[in-house]
């Protein structure tokens, strides 16, 4: 099976973002609870909600092989913020993960490429796993500097990591045009060339570490196309969206990922 498992384990995951109360994330998480204890043991799992969800659900998931992220959070451990939320305060919680970069913080509240990297330190520095969200938008795609786009990206967002940190972080290459409810699915060999040289420019600023880095595809993923990006050599894993958000929809990818990894 065509799985990339350079990094000894495919992630699957998804970010909720302004979605779920927290009694529908417990009601949620209790299900996915039950699916995980059946899964294939190389199969990291991980959940993103909002920030309001993380410290209850923290405690029920306490114990679980349900990794727990939150979406967003500042470089600075305190100060002067109004509304943010440091990585001192998510690591005390015992979170996992922090996304960062995604392209809706770029797109909305103007995060550019520096900020993610000082977000990236702060993450190291506090113990939690960095989750970069890298992509190019639809006039960068159609200009034909994608893979342009992605390199500054991974080299501005990822400089002055130590090759240690460096084995810590997780990629999630998302481009912009074919994210959210008017997203277009983008082919399965597109994604597979582009991972490809996502791996090049990793291998390049980290040698063997960044060769082994997991590289994630999230972009409308859903229950017809999620095996064909599985296929491509160098995608280790999915960062799913709505398909993920409906447990029952999650249920059937994760099940067949079982299915596959065991056969």
């Amino acid at each position: 099976m065509p799985l990339d498992v350079r990094s000894g384990k495919l992630w699957l995951g998804t970010n909720w973002k302004m979605h779920k109360s927290l009694a529908e994330g417990q009601i949620y998480c209790r299900e996915l609870q039950a699916i995980a204890d059946t899964l294939h043991p190389d199969i990291e799992l991980f959940v993103i909600p909002p920030h309001t969800s993380l410290y209850p659900l923290k405690a029920m998931l306490q114990g679980s092989r349900i990794r727990l992220g939150a979406q967003n959070m500042h470089w600075e451990d305190e100060g002067a913020y109004t509304g943010e939320i440091s990585p001192m305060m998510l690591a005390e919680i015992g979170l996992d993960l922090i996304e960062l970069g995604h392209s809706e913080r770029r797109q909305y509240y103007n995060e550019n490429d520096a900020d993610i990297n000082r977000k990236v330190h702060a993450a190291c520095r506090h113990g939690l796993r960095p989750l970069v969200c890298i992509g190019e938008n639809a006039e960068q795609k159609n200009a034909g500097i994608t893979e342009e786009v992605l390199s500054m990206q991974l080299k501005i967002c990822l400089a002055g990591l130590s090759q240690t940190q460096a084995a810590n972080v997780l990629i999630a290459y998302e481009p912009v045009w074919a994210i959210g409810a008017s997203g277009i699915a983008a082919e399965a060999g597109y994604v597979g060339q582009v991972h490809g040289h996502i791996r090049r420019v990793l291998a390049g600023l980290f040698g063997e570490i960044g060769a082994r880095m997991p590289i994630l595809y999230g972009g409308s993923v859903n229950e017809s196309n999620f095996e064909s990006y599985l296929d491509q050599q160098d995608v280790g894993g999915l960062f799913i969206g709505r398909a993920a958000w409906d447990i029952n929809r999650f249920r059937h990818i994760l099940s067949t990922v079982h299915q596959r990894m065991n056969a």
